[in-house]
Parts: C-alpha cells; structure tokens; sequence
C-alpha cells in the first residue's frame, strides 16, 4: 500500500470514533421538543418554590371559598351531594384564575418576555411548557383541597372516575387559560380582562364537570353520563388544536 493511503486509511480509522459518537449523541426531533417543554415547566416549577406567589394565592383563596361555602350553606345529608359538585368546581374555577393571572406575568414585568419569546424554541413549547406548569399548580391545589372538601362534607370525592373528570377538566380550563393570559398580559387591566374572556369558553367545562361529579357521587353509571364525558373530552382536544395554532399570533401583537 502506498504512503498516502496508509494516510487515508489512518484518518479514517482515527475518525470513526467521532462519527460514532456524533451519530449517537444526535437527539430526535420529539426528544428535543419535549426537553424544550419541560425546560419551561422547570423553570416555572424552580421560580415558583422560590417566591410561592400562585401557590399561595390559590390556596388561600381555595381554602377561603370552602369554609366560606362551608357555613354559607346549610348542608344537610339530603341537599349536600346536590350542591357539593357546584361548590367543588367553583373553588377550582375561581383559585385557577388567580393562578392564571400569574402565569406570564413575572416574565412580562421583568422585561424576560421578549427574551423568551426570541429563544431558538418553536413557540409551540412555550405554550405548553406554561400549560404543563399550570397544570401542576392546579393539581397540587386540588390534591389538598379534596381531603378538605371529604372530611368537611363526608363525601366520597375521592373516586377515580371523579378524578378522571377533574384532571379533564383542569386539563381544559388550563389549555383555554393559558392562551388567554398570553393574550391578557399586555393589557392594562389584565387581572379584569382574563375572567371576561376566560369564563364565557370555560362554561362547558364547568357544566359537564358539575354534572359528571355530581353522577358519579349519586351511583349514576358512565353510560348514562357519555354525551358529557364526550363534551370534556372534546373540548380538551379542540381547545388545545386551538391554542396550538393560534399562540404564536397571540404573543406577536
């Protein structure tokens, strides 16, 4: 063999290792966009165990609409399963626009708005990367709220399919919430604005959320429940498509 391809042949075996580890280190596309989403949620999760201003705020005044709730109303054994469904709901409804409220806020004051939205990231993922953290805020609030809402009314609220319908609800009420505080944030009266765009979409949530709580506290079966588990289910997918087309246009202007 001639010097020059030992040469070849040298670099080429010297550069194979590389190229190995280049071609295993290289991230899928879905991998990489899902890093993206939980960088966002991360940083919303660090940032909030730093200050706990949602945490608090939604807890407080959660707590606050069950006692107030509580000893507004006479509760007897006879009315307490046909009211308990509504009170539930509106606790969840009203704490998670408080939460709401809050969710593109610290960023909009401290000038880091922009920065976000000018990072090498499909906006898409900041979307749900602030879905993704509402979320959880909202989960953890009602994962103490119904042992409250349990031993105060001696319900048995913690029923897997009153479960289901409360993630799908929250699953929901967030996906709306979300773009509507994106929209909301740059508004003078954003703290007015975001309930009056947020309520009047969010009512077929509340409404089959109400609902299906309320059947499944009374025994009734999921058969006779399906057109509003089917409307919960459908609002959640439609919203989100939604919300996935129409946020990078909401952060533009």
């Amino acid at each position: 063999m001639s010097e020059s391809g030992r040469v070849t042949a040298r670099a080429r075996t010297d550069n194979s290792p590389h190229e190995w580890n280049a071609q295993t280190t290289r991230v899928s596309p879905a991998k990489s966009y899902l890093r993206k989403v939980l960088a966002i949620t991360w940083k919303d999760v660090i940032s909030e165990l730093r200050t706990r201003e949602i945490f608090s705020a939604m807890f407080v005044f959660a707590l606050l609409c069950v006692f107030i709730f509580q000893f507004a109303f006479d509760l007897q054994a006879e009315n307490t399963r046909v009211l308990v469904p509504g009170v539930l709901w509106v606790t969840i409804v009203f704490s998670g626009v408080l939460g709401l409220n809050r969710s593109f806020v610290l960023e909009a004051d401290k000038g880091c708005l922009d920065g976000l939205l000018l990072a090498p990231v499909d906006r898409s993922a900041i979307y749900f990367g602030k879905m993704l953290g509402n979320l959880i805020f909202m989960s953890v609030v009602e994962l103490i709220i119904l042992p409250l809402f349990m031993i105060l009314f001696n319900l048995p609220l913690w029923h897997p399919g009153i479960l289901v319908v409360i993630f799908l609800g929250t699953l929901g009420f967030s996906a709306v919430g979300t773009l509507f505080s994106a929209m909301a944030v740059n508004t003078r009266t954003r703290e007015i604005m975001l309930p009056i765009l947020l309520f009047p979409v969010i009512l077929p949530v509340l409404i089959a959320g109400v609902r299906m709580t309320g059947g499944f506290l009374d025994g009734t079966a999921l058969a006779e429940m399906q057109n509003w588990a089917r409307l919960l289910v459908g609002f959640d997918i439609i919203f989100l498509a939604i919300a996935l087309m129409t946020f990078d246009y909401v952060v533009e202007e």
